[in-house]
């Protein structure tokens, strides 16, 4: 199911800039028992990045009025939002962009992930590195050929997602979550001022594992740091926390931050 700046329908206009240039951004929520967790966060996450491309006239109270009807039909699921710049302009030029572009769609919740939560997840070192630009980095913007690639690598694999470095070979992240590890009462998670996505559950756990009473450090690190990890962790709006049970040869069975961030395994 989808909806285009209100209406129930299933395309956009060809010359809309999402689809020349990838020109917008998105967030992915979790909807259960018809609503929205954590509204607020998602809807500040796509005013920062509007704001970092310059995309306005937005109207966000309505914006924020067709999130929350449109998750009501459904009992559990998943909603992405997509603001586009809108259609006009020639070339890569943004005049003439009048009215930015809502679009917005429903799925159902990946059910795999209440397994991951029992096996663990098994990652695979991908070799697509992701291209390091400040100005970008954090947010979630339409420009996502990196990841499209990183999957379809991911799937040549038996490996459940993938660890992904920078292009000076640096951690950053997975395809589609955030990474944490734990060596003793320190936590680390990887320094994301030139690539990667801030994710919304990133910052959630980055709180808790403070007012748990770890050292919080985000770091560049080279992925060797992981063989000395006592316990790897995950995150997403959706998963929302998953522990990681193996990265290539290296294996984990501590899940001491994962209970602490999931009490009832939920």
């Amino acid at each position: 199911m989808m909806w285009v700046n209100g209406l129930a329908q299933e395309s956009i206009e060809a010359r809309d800039r999402a689809v020349q240039f990838g020109d917008g951004c998105f967030t992915t929520a979790r909807i259960l028992h018809g609503k929205m967790l954590q509204p607020e966060a998602h809807r500040q996450r796509l005013q920062q990045a509007c704001e970092r491309l310059m995309i306005a006239g937005v109207d966000w109270q309505l914006l924020a009025q067709e999130m929350v009807a449109i998750a009501s039909t459904i009992d559990d699921g998943v909603m992405k939002v997509i603001i586009t710049r809108g259609s006009g302009g020639r070339g890569y030029s943004a005049c003439g962009c009048q009215q930015p572009a809502r679009i917005m769609s429903l799925a159902a919740w990946p059910t795999h992930y209440l397994r991951l939560r029992q096996t663990g997840v098994c990652l695979a070192l991908s070799t697509v590195r992701l291209g390091k630009n400040p100005l970008l980095a954090g947010i979630k913007h339409l420009n996502r050929l990196e990841q499209v690639m990183i999957r379809i690598e991911l799937e040549q694999t038996a490996a459940d997602e993938a660890l992904v470095l920078d292009s000076d070979g640096m951690l950053v992240e997975c395809c589609a979550a955030n990474l944490f590890w734990r060596v003793g009462e320190q936590v680390f998670t990887p320094d994301l001022s030139a690539s990667g996505v801030n994710g919304i559950k990133r910052q959630q756990v980055m709180q808790q594992v403070i007012g748990f009473g770890y050292a919080l450090s985000e770091v560049r690190q080279d992925y060797q740091v992981l063989a000395d990890a006592e316990e790897v962790l995950i995150t997403n709006a959706l998963m929302p926390v998953l522990p990681v049970s193996q990265i290539e040869a290296w294996r984990y069975t501590s899940r001491d931050l994962f209970s602490q961030l999931n009490p009832d395994n939920e």
